[in-house]
């Protein structure tokens, strides 16, 4: 709940004041958006938006697939929340690995259904915008911008559309 933005801080400024303004500045970011009920469950969903995709535009699509595939009991099986886990134990390589997967972390959002118990970053304005106001589409599944040389994420609604994109990658 510390809000990213830009900061004034004298220079000897405790940083107990810092996380008191930053929380104060997400609070007020968060009453002008609306964002009242569910609070704890919209900001780690928007967590999960902001660290996958840098594109605004992608981010309702993003909240899409999650909103989607929580409605049908899927995991989310989002490699953000892995790399997560595997931070908080101090067992991140740079890379995911099958261990990683198999972890019992409750972060682990291959191994478990639904949101992690907490955010995984500290969201932006469009992502939380994004997990409150989800696009509406069919899509369950998406290759991350990261993988394209576009920059661009593909996005699908069955595993079969989902392999061909993967294998496009």
């Amino acid at each position: 709940y510390l809000f990213p933005d830009t900061y004034r801080f004298a220079l000897h400024t405790d940083p107990q004041e810092m996380m008191i303004a930053m929380v104060k500045r997400f609070r007020a970011a968060a009453s002008r958006m609306g964002l009242t009920a569910d609070f704890h469950q919209t900001v780690t969903l928007a967590s999960l938006v902001e660290k996958e995709t840098p594109i605004d535009a992608e981010r309702p699509l993003v909240a899409s697939v999650f909103e989607n595939r929580l409605a049908k009991n899927m995991p989310l099986m989002t490699d953000p929340s892995v790399i997560y886990a595997a931070l908080l134990e101090g067992q991140y390589r740079g890379t995911i690995y099958q261990s990683d997967l198999q972890a019992d972390s409750p972060y682990n959002t291959y191994r478990h259904e639904g949101l992690p118990p907490g955010p995984i970053c500290n969201p932006g304005l469009k992502s939380l915008q994004a997990a409150m106001h989800p696009a509406v589409t069919d899509y369950l599944y998406f290759v991350a911008a990261s993988a394209d040389p576009s920059g661009k994420s593909r996005f699908s609604a069955t595993i079969d559309e989902h392999a061909k994109d993967v294998q496009a990658y």
